[in-house]
């Protein structure tokens, strides 16, 4: 089952790792990225960086909605971690069974706007982020599970 869908350029650190995998209580991480499972010094870094006790899975985008679909995933307590708010709609209209994403960390550059401390938006990904809100999709912004949400759409 899945717990939570995030955002988080920095994928799986501190923030994920205990303060999220404790507040929804995953027993699972699965890091949904085509760049991840084709460098094996950030796979290595990952798995530095993971919790005793929580299994982790880093699959490309394809696979990672192919396990969802299948499944294999639903005896977990899942987290899935992607890099970009384009990963996370390829994701979700993938798996019509997620309902909300969490904005953690994006990067700021010189053509992001900043909504929130640690949440910067191209225009291109404040659009996409409309089109799952008008989806149905809930859009929060939370760096850690005990924060106040904060809406996405109020954001834009």
């Amino acid at each position: 089952m899945i717990k939570l869908v995030r955002v988080d350029h920095r994928l799986l650190h501190g923030q994920v790792a205990f303060s999220w995998t404790n507040g929804v209580g995953a027993d699972c991480i699965l890091v949904a990225s085509d760049m991840v499972v084709n460098d094996e010094v950030w796979k290595t870094t990952l798995r530095l960086g993971k919790p005793n006790g929580v299994k982790l899975v880093m699959k490309n985008m394809e696979d990672s909605i192919k396990a969802i679909n299948s499944g294999v995933t639903d005896k977990y307590k899942l987290i899935v971690v992607v890099q970009t708010i384009k990963e996370a709609k390829q994701l979700i209209e993938g798996c019509p069974q997620i309902k909300s994403l969490n904005l953690g960390n994006t990067k700021e550059s010189k053509t992001t706007t900043q909504v929130s401390k640690q949440v910067f938006l191209e225009e291109e990904e404040k659009e996409i982020l409309r089109e799952l809100i008008g989806k149905g999709i809930e859009c929060e912004i939370r760096a850690l599970a005990d924060d106040a949400k904060q809406d996405v759409a109020k954001s834009l």
